[in-house]
């Protein structure tokens, strides 16, 4: 039984050391680039009505490749709108992020995950695939300088 608690322990704490941080305000994020030496992950995201979104957060932001590879190399920003009434956003916000969409996003792709330098530049694009964590990683290493 005590081996058991341990594990469990030891498997939280070892969770919350990889666990990313979205950032909530995007200039804070793209500011933080520069300070950090890291690009920026922009992703739109349709939270709660767009499938290959809830796939993208299920199978690639919340696996380990992923979250190990973005502690140290991304800050992390999600433009989200969703569409249900229990989860609307603060007006601010939804606003920030329609103009974010105008200037990244102005095709409506969902999701479109934007890499950007730490000056707001698009570095590159890409969108859900059904791969491996690790595959998508390293497209999102190839995207960057």
């Amino acid at each position: 039984m005590r081996n058991l608690v341990v594990f469990l322990v030891l498997s939280v704490v070892s969770n919350l050391c990889i666990a990313q941080e979205w950032e909530a305000d995007f200039s804070k994020a793209l500011k933080s680039t520069s300070v950090n030496n890291k690009s920026l992950l922009l992703v739109f995201s349709g939270s709660d009505w767009c499938i290959p979104c809830m796939k993208l957060e299920r199978n690639i932001w919340e696996s380990e490749a992923f979250k190990s590879y973005a502690k140290e190399n991304l800050v992390l920003y999600r433009a989200d709108f969703p569409q249900k009434k229990k989860n609307k956003l603060a007006e601010e916000l939804t606003n920030s992020n329609k103009v974010l969409a105008e200037k990244y996003n102005y095709k409506g792709y969902f999701p479109l995950v934007v890499l950007l330098d730490s000056k707001g530049n698009t570095l590159g694009e890409m969108g859900y695939e059904n791969i491996p964590p690790t595959a998508y990683v390293a497209k999102i290493k190839a995207l960057l300088p």
